[in-house]
């Protein structure tokens, strides 16, 4: 509490009167001050006996408000404020912003670290194993709501700035060569609910899987895309995820990290988090056994599709022949295994002397190429 000092009357040249609460009672108490020149301290009077306060102990407390007031209290007292209607006295108190020494070093950097520790293990170990138990229990209606609402926070998320998302592609002779390729390749294929296969206008060259049977491909794939094989390729390979319900654990494991962060950094609005969100799912980066499982299921379906499984490989050599910077398809694709290794993967799978049928005719692909249009 205040340092109490009984002290005799004194010449000073400076009062001023002040609000002052001792911190244990309600009530406000006028008081008024004066300074104590040979002891280098600020009486007071009107709170009971005349307090001392050395200028050395004295604080100040920052004015939340308006700053038009000073607000003191001593260094080692925690509850009692002098509050002053003006910064006069502020050229006198030279320790007013000294902050009070950090003890106990060691013990803050031990707890400091033992929060990370623990946020750390939450996010890449708790979350995940909730996420891959939680997803073996969703049904399948619920993981269609969740791949719907994902599918248009992705709309939005991928142009913040413009009037409203990202259109799909809706051309209707593009869109019927869409729907022959992912005919064929469902054909006779034992897929968990029924496909969903979307072209988002973005000129972003990147395809992904969300939970419930959705596929989107980006108007630059298309474009990029040097047959209709590759682009079945691609479609297949996502499919594997589908199935495998990647995309699904996925979207729980992010979505947990994100709940986590948020309660740390205090983003509760979500504003951010549906942004990292839509980031995470489009440039979802699976593990090894997930991209080596999508791999070697999209072989399978191209090939009962009477497709070359090859078409995948033939799919890698195109956009790593495209020179530069990796586009955002090959960092999505290129994920362990090693991108040779998978081309030389999806070659051997080809059997010899595979006789491909066709896919597209010349028009049904130039009509898929302006999908957009």
């Amino acid at each position: 509490m205040s340092t109490i000092l009984r002290v005799g009357p004194t010449p000073d040249s400076w009062r001023s009167e002040a609000t002052f609460f001792d911190g244990i009672t309600p009530e406000p108490r006028a008081v008024q001050l004066g300074i104590d020149e040979p002891a280098q301290a600020l009486w007071i009077d009107g709170a009971g006996p005349r307090l001392s306060w050395p200028f050395r102990d004295i604080r100040q407390v920052p004015d939340q408000a308006g700053g038009d007031i000073m607000v003191l209290r001593l260094k080692d007292d925690p509850v009692t404020r002098l509050v002053l209607p003006d910064q006069s006295l502020a050229s006198r108190l030279p320790y007013r912003h000294r902050r009070a020494p950090v003890t106990n070093r060691g013990r803050i950097a031990g707890w400091a670290v033992a929060a990370l520790a623990s946020v750390a293990l939450i996010i890449f170990g708790l979350v995940p194993l909730m996420a891959d138990q939680l997803a073996r229990f969703i049904p399948p209606e619920g993981e269609r709501a969740l791949g719907e609402v994902t599918l248009e926070q992705i709309r939005g998320a991928l142009d913040p700035g413009a009037a409203g998302p990202v259109a799909f592609c809706d051309d209707p002779a593009g869109l019927a060569a869409l729907n022959t390729i992912r005919d064929r390749l469902a054909e006779g294929a034992e897929l968990p609910q029924e496909l969903s296969v979307h072209v988002l206008d973005h000129e972003m060259v990147n395809a992904f899987a969300l939970p419930g049977g959705f596929v989107v491909l980006f108007r630059g794939l298309i474009e990029e895309a040097g047959s209709a094989e590759e682009i079945a390729a691609v479609l297949a390979h996502e499919v594997g995820h589908v199935v495998s319900r990647d995309p699904t654990r996925h979207a729980l494991r992010s979505a947990g990290s994100i709940g986590v962060l948020g309660l740390i950094f205090g983003d509760f609005a979500g504003g951010a988090a549906v942004l990292f969100l839509a980031n995470q799912l489009i440039e979802a980066q699976y593990s090894q056994a997930a991209e080596i499982g999508a791999d070697a299921y999209a072989h399978d379906m191209l090939a009962n599709a009477g497709i070359a499984p090859d078409a995948l490989g033939a799919m890698f050599e195109r956009f790593r022949e495209m020179g530069g910077e990796p586009p955002r398809i090959m960092s999505h694709f290129m994920s362990h295994p090693e991108l040779d290794d998978r081309i030389v993967a999806a070659d051997e799978a080809t059997p010899d002397g595979f006789e491909p049928r066709p896919l597209l005719s010349p028009d049904a692909f130039r009509d898929l190429k302006r999908i957009c249009d």
